[in-house]
């Protein structure tokens, strides 16, 4: 029998605080609450304190964000999905957010380790006026110390229902993809940033000044040769990276997500405390 973990957060405003109440049940749970920016900014920890997800665990978040709230989630270290002796790990997380409200999803890298077997899904739903910065770094392997993904299954999704999905799926025996000029051109690191809006989405000069910030960034960073930005509607902006390593891709992310989000609230960077311990 697997690990089934299952959290709930609901985030509101109670005047000029954004506040939280969190419902956990199995080995899923989140931080104390964290107001480095001042009382209207929720940043959370999520902790999964097995450490790992193996066959056959389910783990699933569930968000809900008020009108006018604004959240910032992150990840203690990587969601690290093993090898698995016949059944599927899953990874579930969803997000629903109302009019006005901000959400920054900014987890840790995702490995993937040799044999795994692992269905990670991300769902965001904004309602008009919601916006949102998220992002997902995923390793295959772990090439520093030996251990190519040779084996196993790896499926990714993420969505903004009715707008957007980018959703694929990588066989470690998939040389063509793995290796191919096509697909990862035999780097081992990917990472899909992006920003979103509800409704109609970002108006016309709000959405090229998203692309021309990330531009910016990318030309200016060492991996500018196997990363680029580009919207492929109004709702989204989508930024994609290539690597050998986490710590360039996670680096050039923590630099995007800075961009984004002086061009959309005006917001310094801040990021969350835990990634500087």
């Amino acid at each position: 029998m697997g690990w089934h973990g299952h959290l709930r957060i609901d985030y509101r405003r109670d005047g000029e605080r954004c506040i939280a109440l969190d419902r956990h049940h199995g080995p899923l749970r989140v931080l104390q609450r964290l107001y480095p920016e001042g009382p209207g900014i929720c940043h959370h920890v999520l902790v999964h304190p097995p450490g790992g997800i193996v066959g056959g665990d389910v783990l699933e978040l569930d968000a809900m964000l008020a009108e006018g709230a604004h959240a910032v989630l992150t990840t203690p270290g990587a969601t690290r999905f093993y090898r698995s002796a016949g059944e599927t790990a899953r990874q579930r997380v969803s997000f629903e957010l109302a009019a006005g409200a901000r959400l920054e999803w900014l987890p840790m890298e995702t490995i993937a380790h040799r044999a795994c077997l692992a269905d990670n899904s991300l769902s965001l739903r904004l309602a008009p006026g919601a916006e949102a910065i998220a992002w997902d770094l995923l390793a295959l392997g772990l090439p520093a110390a030996g251990e190519a993904f040779d084996a196993g299954r790896y499926a990714q999704r993420c969505e903004l229902p009715g707008v957007w999905l980018d959703a694929g799926v990588v066989a470690g025996d998939d040389r063509v993809l793995l290796d191919g000029p096509c697909g990862f051109a035999g780097h081992r690191v990917l990472g899909t940033l992006f920003c979103a809006a509800g409704g109609a989405g970002f108006d016309a000069a709000r959405r090229t000044a998203l692309v021309e910030a990330a531009r910016e960034v990318i030309d200016a960073d060492a991996l500018a040769a196997t990363a680029g930005v580009t919207s492929p509607h109004a709702p989204v902006v989508v930024a994609r990276v290539l690597g050998d390593r986490v710590e360039p891709a996670m680096a050039l992310a923590v630099k995007l997500r800075a961009a984004w989000r002086r061009v959309l609230w005006g917001l310094e960077p801040n990021p969350p405390r835990i990634w500087r311990t």
